[in-house]
């Protein structure tokens, strides 16, 4: 298994690299002495680097700067004439930034043929008033996820695999292999993110018997797909979705299109057993419902494939914090399994929220009433 040591602020599996599943946050120098080692395999308190040209031993004790050391150096290298050359004349020093010609106007005049930048649809076919709250039925799964599934997983922000839909929808407008650049890169082009999202290929969807990569079975045909050409379908199909999980759920940073990116898929609701706190939030502003299962319940307890088809009851306009709800799990044979779920809508101004189809459009409404 390929390891990294790396000096940023994030380490999920496959960050650094498609290929590396282990990543070790450290200090720039601790990275620079993992290099030299060439191994993470390595106690660098007892064992050394590497040797000198005498063939002695040298261990990291015997190059790791002192306190007084680095105070020093800091002293030496860094003094107000640095900050001053380098941001004195941040609104005028870089000319390329200065000859770009931006319009003007009030509004934001998109273009049609960016492949960055496009206008996101999350208020199209906005009411002015808020619909009522409807039970969801007929929903199927997207995927069902196992424990620890980070909102990376979810939503990646590293390269763009070749053949996913995101690579096919870059290839289709144009943009060379040596160009498709990052997801992190084209977060302002939904496009690209809503056909990212569960693309990490370190995912394990249960559905598919631990076979890793953003695939699903598209129920209907039971053909195997990528999840987001079997959502565009379910889309197309006018089914709802649902994603089943494990615990801490949307664990690691708080990414904002791992809430937007499962909605643009048609993911009505989540049912794990637990959530990291920030991802439940952010999938409640999106208008994605959060659902717990019971304590000692889960996916496997249950009996669920994830071939089943969902219903939720119970929705309706007298939503509360906390409230429950009864799932009812249709396999194709008929059989029947249903369980009680908690809503992870966790206070009256998220009822709100989710009444508004999310903070987005709450604040929106908000603004055209005033």
């Amino acid at each position: 298994m390929a390891a990294s040591v790396l000096s940023g602020n994030r380490n999920f599996e496959g960050r650094v690299s498609p290929d590396v599943r282990a990543n070790f946050l450290a200090s720039p120098p601790l990275v620079v002495a993992y290099a030299i080692a060439g191994t993470v395999d390595i106690d660098l308190t007892t064992d050394p680097l590497g040797y000198d040209p005498n063939g002695q031993p040298v261990f990291l004790r015997d190059v790791w700067p002192t306190q007084a050391e680095i105070q020093s150096e800091i002293r030496r290298s860094l003094n107000p004439s640095i900050f001053n050359e380098q941001y004195g004349n941040v609104f005028t020093g870089n000319e390329e930034w200065n000859a770009v010609d931006a319009p003007a106007g009030e509004l934001y005049s998109w273009n049609a043929d960016s492949t960055y930048i496009q206008e996101p649809p999350f208020f199209m076919d906005l009411t002015p008033d808020v619909q009522p709250v409807q039970p969801i039925v007929g929903a199927r799964v997207l995927a069902v996820m196992p424990d620890s599934t980070t909102t990376d997983h979810i939503s990646p922000a590293g390269s763009i695999a070749k053949n996913s839909p995101a690579a096919r929808y870059l290839e289709r407008n144009g943009v060379a292999r040596a160009d498709w650049n990052s997801y992190g890169s084209r977060r302002g082009n939904h496009e690209v993110m809503m056909r990212g999202t569960f693309a990490n290929i370190r995912i394990k969807n249960q559905m598919l018997d631990g076979q890793e990569g953003g695939y699903t079975v598209y129920i209907p045909e039971m053909q195997t797909m990528a999840i987001w050409d079997a959502a565009e379908n379910y889309i197309a199909d006018g089914t709802p979705l649902v994603v089943l999980a494990g615990k801490e759920y949307g664990t690691g940073s708080s990414r904002d299109w791992a809430a937007k990116g499962v909605w643009l898929q048609g993911v009505r609701a989540v049912i794990a057993e637990s959530y990291e706190r920030i991802h439940r939030s952010n999938l409640v502003g999106m208008g994605v419902l959060p659902l717990q299962f019971k304590s000692g319940q889960n996916v496997q307890s249950l009996g669920l494939s994830g071939f089943e088809t969902i219903d939720i009851l119970g929705l309706d306009d007298e939503m509360q914090p906390g409230q429950e709800y009864t799932v009812r799990a249709t396999a194709d044979n008929g059989t029947v399994t249903e369980f009680q779920v908690v809503s992870r809508i966790d206070t009256p101004v998220e009822v709100n929220y989710y009444k508004n189809g999310g903070i987005l459009h709450t604040v929106l409404r908000r603004m055209a009433a005033e």
